[in-house]
């Protein structure tokens, strides 16, 4: 019996690895994967490779709940985003304080706010949210939300390269082909052309997500929607709107869908004719050109006291609870001294309220589980760059960190967040190189994608990032596990 056994769990085994060189193989003739032996062959750091991680025996599985959560939490993210619009545009014309809508333009051009306050584009909101969420041992947190995500492709190739290893009646968030398919459904809906044509421009800053974005476009295609991905000198502007060549024909470009940072418009060529077509109407433009919605300090204007009626009339009271649950404190760093009866609301340190962000420098390793991070408008907005976590760091170091946020200020704001831990769990993976199982102890960060589809958020797939325990801050890296999220049968 006992050799039976040990037969059994040799076949399984040598079936997780058969699984794992199929999904290799699967993501490598889509493009988006690499091996380790031929990662840098381009001059690239493999650290920082989006097009290469470990590679998991199974989906990351949620549980009942988890899966219940996520799917309701889009409707919710929707009804903030909504809120957060109204809250600037009411800043701005005096109905909320001013300094909410002074906050969130710092740092930012005239060409880009000036865009945001246009009427034409009061009501518009990015059509994918993305939010970036940690599963810790007391709930969800949510550490950011990104209107201009990336992985949408790479979550789609994974679903589709696993979908094909799943037994026993095991099903994916949102299927084989549910990115693909909220994608497209997005895209239909903001077009009153009922076959679309959509360019994605993607900037030399963001050339590494070129591949999963091909991977998609093939995808949409083979879906019947026209679609092609450019680089921003593509683009040609006449009077009449924006056209791109498609197999030696030019045609003329129903919706431009934005894979570009508006920090780095100075630096993408046509950005000022792409806008100015979007202003004219002459081109659908997603996400819209709004910085104010990419900023994670929404958050510290989501807890701060003088703004609760507002939130409470806007979100009512399940969502405001929701969102309660799920956004950590978080403060923006604003260095301007306070009158001396004045507190930074909610920040203590040792049981004493604060009035100055200075103060936090000499606080403990345990009293300084906080994470500064540039709020958004900045080329270290994304990812983990220009991220600081205070208990992996030196005291002094700590306080180096703090006096820069505060410094940066007048150009780039940064906010001060609390720190949430992850919960441990364990996710197997294949070690190609060894020819090894590993079970890999670590950190999960889940990333669901929710498509707008008229006034209703679908859940189309979620993207896990699984790092080592000895790992602060989790993001994709070769030695990050990464990917699709299963749907429990229990």
């Amino acid at each position: 019996m006992a050799a039976n056994s040990t037969l059994s769990l040799s076949i399984l085994a040598q079936q997780r690895i058969n699984d794992c060189t199929a999904i290799r193989a699967d993501l490598q003739e889509g493009g988006i994967y690499r091996t380790f032996q031929n990662s840098a062959s381009d001059g690239t750091d493999p650290n920082q490779s989006n097009d290469l991680w470990r590679i998991a025996t199974s989906p990351y599985p949620l549980s009942k709940e988890e899966t219940l959560f996520l799917k309701s939490l889009g409707k919710h993210l929707l009804t903030f985003y909504e809120a957060s619009n109204r809250l600037y545009y009411e800043s701005l014309n005096g109905l909320a304080p001013p300094w909410v809508a002074a906050y969130l333009n710092i740092g930012k051009p005239e060409s880009v706010t000036e865009y945001a306050r246009m009427n034409r584009f009061k009501r518009d909101l990015p059509q994918i949210i993305r939010p970036d969420l940690i599963p810790t041992e007391t709930g969800m947190i949510a550490t950011e939300l990104d209107a201009v995500p990336g992985g949408m492709g790479q979550t789609a190739a994974l679903s589709a390269a696993y979908h094909a290893t799943l037994k026993d009646g095991a099903s994916l968030v949102g299927g084989q082909d549910g990115m693909v398919i909220g994608f497209e459904r997005m895209i239909r809906a903001m077009s009153d052309n009922p076959n679309p044509f959509l360019v994605i421009v993607v900037s030399e800053e963001s050339k590494s997500y070129r591949p999963e974005m091909l991977w998609l476009t093939k995808a949409l295609k083979k879906r019947g929607l026209l679609t092609v991905v450019v680089i921003p000198k593509s683009v040609i502007f006449t009077e009449e709107g924006l056209w791109v060549e498609v197999d030696g024909e030019k045609r003329q470009v129903d919706v431009l869908y934005r894979f570009f940072e508006l920090f780095d418009l100075k630096n993408i060529p046509k950005s000022e004719l792409m806008l100015y077509a979007a202003k004219k109407k002459q081109v659908i433009l997603t996400p819209p050109a709004k910085a104010h919605l990419e900023e994670k300090s929404l958050f510290a204007l989501f807890h701060h006291p003088e703004l609760q009626t507002f939130w409470h009339r806007h979100l009512g009271a399940e969502c405001h609870e929701v969102l309660q649950e799920i956004f950590p404190k978080t403060w923006i760093m604003d260095p301007t001294e306070v009158p001396p009866h004045a507190l930074i609301p909610d920040l203590m340190l040792s049981g004493h309220p604060l009035s100055d962000f200075r103060q936090l420098g000499k606080a403990s390793k345990k009293e300084r589980e906080f994470a500064i991070k540039p709020s958004g408008f900045s080329e270290l907005a994304w990812g983990s760059r220009g991220v600081s976590v205070g208990h992996d760091l030196s005291e002094k170091d700590w306080q180096v960190s703090i006096d820069h946020a505060l410094a940066r200020f007048k150009t780039t704001p940064y906010i001060l967040q609390e720190f949430h831990k992850g919960k441990k769990l364990r996710l197997e993976y294949y070690h190609f190189e060894k020819d090894q199982l590993i079970e890999m102890e670590g950190r999960a960060r889940l990333s669901p994608y929710y498509f707008i589809e008229g006034k209703e958020a679908h859940l189309a797939g979620v993207l896990a990032t699984v790092c080592s325990l000895e790992k602060k801050l989790i993001h994709g890296m070769v030695d990050a596990i990464m990917a699709p999220c299963s749907v429990s049968l229990f």
